[in-house]
């Protein structure tokens, strides 16, 4: 994986073709503001230009950040995936929370917020 230039590359995990959807405006707005997005979804083939990911483990490029647009059953069976790309930073969207995958990212070094991507992006806090 290339670390280089690594640090506006976003994995929006649980992305949707949905327009109406907040992982969907959350694609738009990252590309906004100038990020490489890594959309992941089963079965989309692209959204907003994007090509998507069936699987994190198909993501082949350094990630910074993972901002996450799935409930905790979901995320608990991907946390292995998660870890393997070694994000420096998680982002559990409102509904995304996930205690355990929280403290195990907080133990391998990982930052964690609880907090909205599109709120973040739109006040420069992202």
């Amino acid at each position: 994986m290339n670390q280089e230039n690594s640090a506006k590359n976003v994995v929006v995990l649980g992305a949707s073709p949905k327009p109406e959807r907040y992982s969907n405006q959350a694609v738009v707005d990252l590309l906004k503001y100038g990020h490489q997005v890594f959309p992941v979804h089963p079965l989309a083939e692209e959204i907003h230009g994007q090509a998507c990911y069936t699987a994190l483990d198909k993501i082949d490029q350094a990630v910074n950040t993972i901002t996450l647009y799935v409930g905790a059953a979901r995320s608990d069976t991907l946390a292995e995936s998660i870890f393997a790309l070694k994000p420096k930073r998680l982002i559990m969207n409102p509904g995304a929370e996930n205690d355990k995958l929280e403290a195990e990212a907080e133990k391998r070094g990982i930052e964690v917020v609880r907090g909205c991507t599109l709120v973040m992006l739109r006040t420069q806090q992202f």
